[in-house]
C-alpha cells in the first residue's frame, strides 16, 4: 500500500467499516474478463473469521462463476466528500478490500446468513420463514482470508 498513513491495520476497524457500507462488490473470476457484481450483504464474526453472506437466484452467472472458481475479492466503501485542501483537491473515504473464498450455506446457515442480512439493513426482526421467495433464494458464504483497509477523513 503506498499511502501507509491511511492504512486501517486493526481488523475491528475494517469490520466497523463493512458494517457501515450500504453495499458490497464482489469480484468473480471469469475465463475472459473479471466480473463484478454489487449485493446487499450482512458481516458476522465468527471465532477469528470474518464471514460474508450475500444472496442471490439458485441459477445464473453468478452461481456459475463460484462453480468454477470459488475464489472472490470483496470491496466495500464509504464515500464522504471532495473537498479542497492546501495541496489540491482530496477524498474523503473509508474503504475495506478482502479476499477469501464463497461457498453455499447450508441448513441453518441459509436462516443464519439471511438474518445478518436483513440486521445489517436495519430488520432484525423480519420474519425471514415467512418469505415467499425464501424457495427461490441461494445464499452464499465468503470466508475472508485477508482484510485490508484505508481511510482519508477530515483532518
Amino acid at each position: 500500500m503506498r499511502r501507509t498513513d491511511r492504512e486501517l491495520k486493526d481488523p475491528e476497524e475494517m469490520i466497523e467499516v463493512l458494517q457501515k457500507c450500504n453495499t458490497l462488490s464482489i469480484g468473480f473470476n471469469g475465463k475472459d474478463y473479471p466480473y463484478v457484481v454489487p449485493v446487499s450483504f450482512g458481516v458476522v464474526r465468527e471465532d477469528n473469521s470474518v464471514i460474508i453472506y450475500f444472496h442471490g437466484a439458485k441459477q445464473g452467472k453468478k452461481t456459475d462463476m463460484i462453480e468454477d472458481n470459488p475464489k472472490v475479492c470483496v470491496e466495500g466503501h464509504i464515500f464522504y466528500q471532495v473537498e479542497q485542501t492546501q495541496q489540491g483537491i482530496t477524498t474523503r473515504y473509508e474503504s475495506v478490500i478482502g479476499f477469501g473464498i464463497v461457498e453455499s450455506a447450508e441448513g441453518d446457515e441459509i436462516i443464519r446468513g439471511l438474518e445478518s442480512i436483513t440486521s445489517h439493513y436495519h430488520y432484525p426482526d423480519y420474519p425471514i420463514g415467512r418469505c415467499k421467495g425464501l424457495p427461490m433464494t441461494k445464499v452464499y458464504k465468503v470466508t475472508i482470508n485477508k482484510l485490508t483497509g484505508k481511510r482519508n477523513l477530515a483532518g
